[in-house]
């Protein structure tokens, strides 16, 4: 009996070490590719830190808001150095939040730590797929500090209802996006305003909001990295411009 009970147990052990070898290699995340590399290096005016828990970007002169971005599931901080880079070239702060696990789920108050350290500045937040959903959980319960929320192939769900919010929303979304399912990205829009500012990147899909090359379920992209980087941080900044500078002067004018 007692040689039965060993191997039984032998056995259990053996499942259970098969069960936690899948569950790591399904959180395996997407490393970052050579151009997310070259972006994280410091020089031509811009500064890069890199902390436990951030990535910094900044640029010479600052301009008001800074920038806080979530990554997507199972993504690197490192992969949307490109997109902080071109923004910070342009004079935005641009903070990129590293998640446990690399799931922005599991931590949706990260953003705290920012605002902590710039206590009387001003911000946006926003965020690449999963993390999206849960920039726009921390902007709903974060209005007094959040002046703004962008979302790159993503959406909110009900715990990120930003509809009765008053801030300026820009929701971006490649035209070959093959990883958002349009029905519920269509469900979303009933927790943003009714003003949200939605815009397609013709050619575009979901990895390359970000430079960690394919991603499973993604339909390819019709136009290359550089080109969906670029039409990308040209959307938000004219967006910060046009939407979001402007309450930011009436606010200062009180």
């Amino acid at each position: 009996m007692g040689r039965y009970r060993k191997r039984w147990v032998q056995g259990l052990i053996l499942v259970v070490l098969l069960a936690a070898c899948a569950a790591i290699w399904s959180l395996r995340p997407y490393p970052p590719d050579q151009a997310a590399w070259a972006a994280m290096q410091g020089g031509e005016g811009i500064t890069v830190i890199d902390t436990r828990d951030w990535l910094a970007f900044e640029g010479g002169e600052t301009r008001r808001p800074n920038v806080i971005l979530y990554p997507g599931a199972l993504i690197k901080a490192e992969s949307y150095a490109p997109v902080a880079r071109l923004l910070a070239s342009s004079g935005y702060r641009v903070f990129v939040a590293r998640m446990p696990l690399n799931l922005a789920v599991i931590d949706v108050e990260r953003a705290r730590q920012v605002l902590q350290a710039y206590p009387h500045q001003p911000f946006v937040i926003g965020g690449h797929s999963l993390g999206g959903a849960m920039a726009a959980r921390f902007a709903a319960s974060h209005l007094d500090r959040i002046v703004g929320v962008f979302l790159l192939g993503a959406y909110p769900d009900r715990k990120g209802d930003l509809k009765d919010s008053g801030l300026p929303v820009l929701s971006l979304l490649g035209s070959r996006d093959g990883v958002v399912k349009r029905e519920k990205y269509e469900s979303g829009k009933q927790y943003l305003p009714k003003n949200t500012r939605y815009m397609s990147i013709e050619g575009g899909n979901h990895a390359q909001f970000g430079s960690y090359g394919p991603q499973e379920g993604d339909h390819p992209a019709a136009i290359t990295p550089q080109e969906q980087w670029q039409q990308t941080v040209a959307a938000i900044k004219e967006w910060l411009q046009t939407e979001v500078n402007p309450l930011l002067e009436e606010e200062y004018q009180r």
